[in-house]
C-alpha cells in the first residue's frame, strides 16, 4: 500500500472511533509520528494531504527540516513528541509549534528562558507517567497539579494540555481507564488554572479509539500510515 492509501485508511478508523464515541471527526486531530521515516515518506503523506507531523529526535529532525523535499513546504507543522533533553531545547523553541514531552519541570523551565528571551511563547503538554513506569519519564498523577501550577505560570510558555502513553494492559477496559485518569486530571487542572487546556493527546494505533472515546484530542500514529520505518 501506498502512503496515501494508509493515511486514508487510518482516517477512516479514526472517524469511525469518533462516530462510536458521538464526536465529530474534527474533535481528533492526527499527527503523523514520523520517527525513523524519510523525508520522502514525509513528502508522500504532505502530499496526501496530511500537514501535522511529530518527530522524536532532535538531530533527526533537524535534518528532515532542512531537506529540500520538506524546506518551504506551506502549511507543513512539526511538533516534537520524543524525550527531550535540556541542552537540545534551544534547537526547537521557535521551529516547532509544540512540545508534546515535558515531564520534568526543569526542562519546562530551560524551554520558557530559552523562549522568553527572544521574545516568543512556546505552546507545551506535559507528559503523565499514567502507568507509574521506572523507565518513562514524565509526571505522576499526583505530583501534576502541583507542578502544572508552577510550569503554568512560566513566561515564555503556553500550557496547551497533558499526553500520556499508557503501559500495555491486559484489555481494552483496562487501557481505557488508563486514558480516563489523564482525561480527568486534564479537566481538574482547567479549574484550577483557569485555562483551557485543549489538547488531550492520547493514542497510538493499538489504541486510539479508547482513547477518542475517553475525550483525546490528538492520537499519535505512525507506523499505520508510513509501513515499517525506514522505508
Amino acid at each position: 500500500m501506498t502512503v496515501a492509501a494508509r493515511l486514508a485508511d487510518v482516517r477512516a478508523g479514526i472517524d469511525a472511533a469518533c462516530r462510536a464515541a458521538g464526536r465529530a471527526p474534527t474533535s481528533v486531530e492526527l499527527l503523523a509520528a514520523s520517527k525513523a521515516q524519510s523525508a520522502r515518506s514525509i513528502r508522500a503523506a504532505y502530499d496526501a494531504g496530511h500537514q501535522l507531523f511529530g518527530e522524536s529526535y532532535v538531530q533527526e529532525w533537524r535534518a528532515k527540516a532542512e531537506d529540500p523535499l520538506l524546506v518551504g513546504l506551506p502549511d507543513l507543522r512539526w511538533r516534537f513528541i520524543g524525550a527531550l533533553q535540556r541542552n537540545k531545547a534551544k534547537y526547537l523553541v521557535g521551529r516547532v509549534e509544540c512540545v508534546e514531552s515535558v515531564g520534568k519541570r526543569s526542562l519546562a523551565e530551560e524551554i520558557a528562558r530559552r523562549s522568553a528571551s527572544g521574545g516568543r511563547t512556546t505552546a507545551v503538554l506535559l507528559a503523565v507517567n499514567v502507568g507509574r513506569e521506572a523507565t518513562k519519564a514524565g509526571f505522576l498523577p499526583e505530583d501534576l497539579e502541583s507542578e502544572a501550577v508552577a510550569i503554568a505560570a512560566l513566561p515564555g510558555l503556553r500550557l496547551e494540555g497533558l499526553m500520556a502513553i499508557p503501559p500495555p494492559r491486559h484489555s481494552t477496559a483496562a487501557t481505557r481507564a488508563d486514558h480516563a485518569i489523564v482525561s480527568r486530571l486534564r479537566d481538574r487542572l482547567r479549574d484550577r488554572l483557569g485555562l483551557r487546556l485543549p489538547t488531550l493527546s492520547l493514542g497510538m494505533s493499538g489504541d486510539y479509539p479508547e482513547a477518542i472515546a475517553e475525550g483525546s484530542t490528538e492520537v499519535r500514529i505512525g507506523t499505520a500510515i508510513f509501513g515499517p520505518r525506514g522505508a
